[in-house]
């Protein structure tokens, strides 16, 4: 997430909005989205409903969730899904942050 934060503003200068979704339940993001001052939206899925939507692994050998990063468009339609194999395999912001000035670029030639 601090990968996120440290280039928020470029995100947003996509007209991106960051969701972040976490298995903790609402108290736990409350606590740790204040205490880090996260600019984003955490969203607490203590039930896992989205995460297993989106297919996020579980491995309990590597302590629990692998990273997943889904980029949807303005449509709704997921453009881009990375599962990550351990918690440091997640793209470049750079990456990402290409991905979506080609899908606005896409979005406005329409």
């Amino acid at each position: 997430m601090a990968q996120l934060r440290q280039d928020y503003d470029k995100f947003t200068a996509q007209d991106t909005v960051i969701v972040v979704v976490g298995p903790e339940n609402g108290l736990a993001f409350s606590l740790y989205w204040s205490s880090n001052s996260l600019p984003f939206i955490g969203l607490p899925d203590p039930g896992h409903t989205v995460l297993k939507r989106y297919g996020q692994e579980v491995n309990l050998f590597k302590f629990g969730r692998m990273p997943a990063q889904v980029t949807i468009d303005k449509n709704g339609i997921a453009r881009f899904v990375h599962y990550g194999h351990d918690a440091r395999d997640i793209p470049a912001n750079e990456e990402i942050l290409e991905l979506l000035e080609n899908m606005n670029k896409e979005l406005l030639a329409t």
